[in-house]
């Protein structure tokens, strides 16, 4: 849960968080966009990559 308002509304909350700050929200998005699009990983390689980086941060996979 988060501990600042976040704005009521459809979808996940770590999604209409982002409504707070659209330049970050849209600078995230151009990321994550070249992430999936243009990188020329294999998507298993790609994956398990992003696997790791969560368990080394321990955050739930």
């Amino acid at each position: 849960m988060a501990r600042i308002e976040i704005p009521e509304g459809d979808g996940l909350e770590r999604s209409r968080m982002w409504t707070l700050q659209k330049d970050v929200a849209a600078g995230i998005g151009i990321a994550g966009n070249a992430l999936y699009t243009k990188i020329s990983l294999d998507t298993r390689v790609r994956e398990v990559a992003r696997m790791r980086i969560a368990q080394i941060n321990e955050c739930h996979i």
